[in-house]
């Protein structure tokens, strides 16, 4: 489990280096939390977006991608939707 915010992005970092990353602070205040994008199309390892807000298949749980889904998880974070372009991941 990861235990601070900056872990977290470092992890997230070397998994998806193309993904933007900032705090909730930076966005709107927010306290704790990252701020990243659901409109940078980056793939997970089928190719689909690891985020669309618009999903509703298999491959999505509420617009996030299960690969991504499952790694947040499991490092105790989750991802939620702010509006369709912007997601906020918190620790559980």
């Amino acid at each position: 489990m990861v235990k601070t915010r900056e872990q977290m992005m470092e992890l997230l970092e070397v998994k998806y280096p193309n993904m933007f990353l900032r705090t909730t602070e930076e966005f709107n205040g927010g306290k704790g939390g990252i701020w990243t994008s659901g409109e940078d199309n980056l793939p997970a390892k089928d190719d689909f977006p690891l985020f669309n807000y618009y999903s509703d298949n298999d491959r999505y749980i509420l617009g996030v991608h299960t690969e991504i889904y499952n790694f947040l998880d499991d490092h105790g974070w989750y991802a939620e939707w702010h509006d369709a372009g912007t997601i906020m991941l918190y620790q559980i």
